[in-house]
């Protein structure tokens, strides 16, 4: 039955053409990161996600596996695990779906339309319901403290200077120093 294989194989093609950028985990084609950007239109523009994929052995058929790596404030996206609370991968999945759908599509409207009855974060459902406004705030911080493009996939050996290295020191110890009070 090499159809599934196909299928996976072709589909993992189609989103390498689509312009995201795909990282393989293995050398086979089941496990990979896609760094997929925050719709324009929502509160999460600008951030750039490392989205981890696990395809099963009956994929199309049985739905990919998706996680955020980096965090994101979100009241369908467990902050500690990454994953996603969505119908359409959990429990409405169809093979006329392909992973383009998933990025394209599915993540998109996740990120504009968050459900905050049906949450995996509590926290953040609980305050999108009670306080818009600093809900709308710590998404925004998530976005700039977890999801800046230039951090997507960088190691710290990556950094281009020296100077960068030391504000990134800079700022983590300014933020130990502002969290812990003196006894």
């Amino acid at each position: 039955m090499s159809s599934p294989s196909k299928r996976r194989e072709m589909d993992l093609m189609k989103l390498m053409m689509s312009d995201y950028k795909v990282e393989m985990i293995n050398d086979g084609m089941q496990e990979f990161y896609v760094d997929f950007n925050g719709p324009s239109e929502s509160l999460y523009n600008g951030g750039v996600w490392r989205i981890r994929v696990e395809l099963p052995d009956a994929y199309p058929y049985k739905s990919p596996s998706i996680g955020f790596v980096n965090k994101i404030y979100h009241p369908n996206v467990d902050e500690m695990s990454g994953s996603v609370c969505l119908d359409v991968i959990n429990q409405t999945w169809s093979p006329m779906f392909d992973l383009v759908n998933v990025f394209e599509v599915f993540l998109p409207q996740l990120l504009l339309y968050p459900n905050p009855s049906d949450p995996l974060n509590g926290e953040a459902a609980a305050l999108m319901m009670r306080d818009r406004t600093a809900y709308e705030q710590r998404v925004k911080e998530y976005c700039e403290k977890y999801a800046k493009p230039e951090d997507i996939g960088a190691h710290p050996e990556d950094k281009s200077s020296d100077e960068e290295l030391s504000e990134d020191e800079y700022d983590s110890g300014d933020d130990a120093v502002v969290g812990d009070p003196d006894p």
